[in-house]
């Protein structure tokens, strides 16, 4: 009998890139940005050592700097000036994001611009919709304020609206009223399946949308489940979403895989902040080699995910130029 050596095709650099099986490409990576309506509220963020937040001029500065290493596309978060219980701030068609998408699709018209869309960053509560008397957060009150902001961010200019509220009946709702107002070449990027995770500390200190009370498990996801988030992706892709996300990325390989297994749309994937700070920390300790990077990025791809949003995306990228 034939001996078998599988480690013939390790031997060398050329050799074990010639059977690559899965290959990250910039192309496919997608940098969150947060942009802040106080020059103030500007600067590096703590908790995610390498990331800041951006005024407007400077995002347009950092749309180009993506743009020249080849980033096809950010995510914008916004931080208002100011923040009460309706989140008022987030439909102004002058508001932070809005001003963002316009200065960034002027001064770099090739950066496909994203904007998430919630009402997190612009209450004072931090819940993301708007509140009953009782307090909970009220589906459809929600979806139809939501839906009026989602107006703006495509009156701007954007590319694409991500809802990541998690409210039922959003996808359908945002559709039909982009469609009708003639933003029929928005594309609709859906929160498909958001976990209610312990992961998402570092952006919470980023975008200042901590709760105040209570927390998000009665509207995100609960982490056990599978079949239950491809229930939520079908509806969503039902209802009109060009792509849908799985989010957060590493503890939930699974549901991506799941999800390309079921579906034949493009899937995309938050690698997210806690993720991300975790890395940082245990490479700048010396606990682990900074191509951790590398094999977190690819096991989304391995996984199934086409989209990966990632605040590595920068880091990357100039890393393998």
């Amino acid at each position: 009998m034939i001996a078998v050596r599988m480690r013939r095709l390790r031997r060398t650099p050329a050799l074990r890139g010639l059977v690559r099986e899965h290959v990250v490409r910039v192309e496919q990576l997608v940098q969150p940005l947060f942009v802040v309506e106080r020059t103030e509220d500007a600067g590096p963020i703590s908790s995610m050592p390498g990331i800041s937040r951006y005024t407007v001029d400077d995002a347009v500065a950092e749309a180009g700097a993506l743009h020249a290493l080849q980033i096809p596309a950010i995510l914008l978060f916004g931080i208002p000036r100011k923040k009460d219980a309706a989140g008022s701030s987030n439909a102004d068609s002058g508001g932070v994001v809005q001003q963002a998408i316009r200065a960034i699709k002027n001064a770099v018209p090739e950066m496909l611009v994203i904007a998430d869309l919630c009402n997190c960053e612009y209450t004072d509560h931090g819940h993301c919709g708007v509140l009953d008397a009782a307090g909970n957060v009220d589906n459809d009150a929600t979806v139809a304020y939501l839906t009026r902001v989602a107006l703006t961010y495509a009156s701007a200019g954007v590319d694409v609206v991500a809802p990541s509220d998690m409210m039922d009946g959003r996808v359908e709702a945002l559709r039909s009223a982009l469609d009708a107002h003639g933003f029929i070449d928005v594309a609709l990027l859906a929160y498909s399946a958001k976990y209610a995770s312990a992961f998402y500390g570092p952006f919470r200190e980023a975008a200042q949308s901590s709760p105040q009370f209570g927390d998000r498990r009665s509207y995100q996801m609960d982490a056990p489940n599978v079949r239950e988030a491809l229930r939520e992706i079908a509806l969503d892709i039902e209802e009109g979403a060009d792509a849908v996300m799985v989010k957060p990325g590493l503890p939930y390989l699974d549901v991506v895989r799941a999800a390309r297994d079921s579906f034949d749309v493009p899937i995309a994937v938050y690698n997210v902040s806690g993720e991300y700070s975790m890395l940082k920390a245990a490479i700048a300790n010396g606990w682990l080699e900074e191509r951790a990077i590398d094999e977190t990025l690819v096991a989304f791809v391995r996984a199934g995910a086409d989209i990966v949003i990632t605040y590595f995306a920068k880091e990357w990228a100039v890393r393998n130029r």
